[in-house]
């Protein structure tokens, strides 16, 4: 299995791009041989960190794919704001968490934590962009083109093939 983690900013439209038209087809490629994580981070100035927030809050109760997509279309698409609250608990709602338990969770400070755990491990690589990508914790690929992961996790497949 080939692990991907895939650093991204939720406001960032080149992350928002990769989410629709790399991963899907990444995903249907390798399948199980391919597992998929992303940690959130900000590059794009002026933006609060609640979608981020809600992003880590939302992966520790096992939805985070959900509140992913969620967010990413929130954003892009609809061009709506998560900072309301009631936005925001129709959002947590869409994903098929409660919306009390879910803010009792924001306000522990856990997924603040995360979010800046995921900011000193972008910044100890020296990720400059997002999306960037690590493959397998050692290979990081800026060149975020399908085409070009695709080569690069059939290689990190065969490699260990033959081990």
């Amino acid at each position: 299995k080939v692990k991907l983690t895939e650093f991204a900013d939720f406001y960032c439209p080149h992350c928002h791009m990769f989410e629709q038209a790399a991963i899907p087809v990444l995903e249907k490629e390798f399948g199980d041989r391919l597992e998929v994580t992303m940690v959130g981070f900000p590059v794009i100035p002026g933006k609060l960190p609640t979608a981020f927030d809600m992003y880590e809050q939302a992966k520790m109760m096992g939805k985070s794919e959900e509140m992913k997509r969620v967010l990413f279309r929130t954003i892009h698409k609809d061009k709506l704001h998560v900072l309301n609250k009631v936005i925001r608990e129709a959002l947590i709602r869409e994903v098929g968490l409660d919306p009390v338990a879910f803010e009792a969770g924001l306000a522990s400070g856990k997924p603040a934590r995360a979010v800046e755990a995921g900011k000193a491990l972008g910044k100890r690589i020296d990720i400059q962009q997002t999306p960037t990508v690590v493959l397998d914790g050692n290979i990081k690929a800026e060149s975020i083109d399908p085409d070009n992961l695709m080569t690069i996790i059939r290689s990190i497949l065969e490699s260990d093939g033959t081990r």
